[in-house]
């Protein structure tokens, strides 16, 4: 099993900045992909960002240029650095890892409410 613990949302101004973490533990050596999801009030559960094992990353576009998803190996974290935050970004965001091989299995952290004042 993979366990994830995220930390650092909060209340931001537009504009501002927030960066999320999220401590993975557990079988971490099994972990394929880490990522972001969000979901805001009324909306379906949305892709942020990924990072593979290798270190590729994958963006929604509306983050793109904005937002950066890092990894750090030794302390088995994933980090999501959010910069020029809207009002849109409002959510709760959700770190997942999916883990494993036939079949790969999925674990979410309990997820960070991010609220951005206009």
């Amino acid at each position: 099993q993979v366990q994830l613990a995220e930390s650092g949302g909060g209340l931001v101004q537009a504009g501002g900045s927030l960066r999320l973490s999220c401590a993975a533990s557990g079988i971490v050596s099994s972990i394929n992909v880490l990522g972001w999801y969000r979901q805001a009030p009324g909306k379906q559960r949305e892709l942020v960002a990924v990072i593979s094992k290798g270190g590729s990353t994958n963006y929604a576009d509306s983050v793109k240029g904005r937002f950066t998803i890092s990894r750090d190996k030794v302390k088995n974290t994933v980090y999501l650095q959010m910069n020029t935050l809207k009002p849109e970004d409002t959510a709760v965001y959700y770190c997942n890892a999916r883990w494993g091989i036939a079949p790969e299995r999925n674990s979410w952290g309990q997820g960070t409410q991010v609220t951005v004042s206009s």
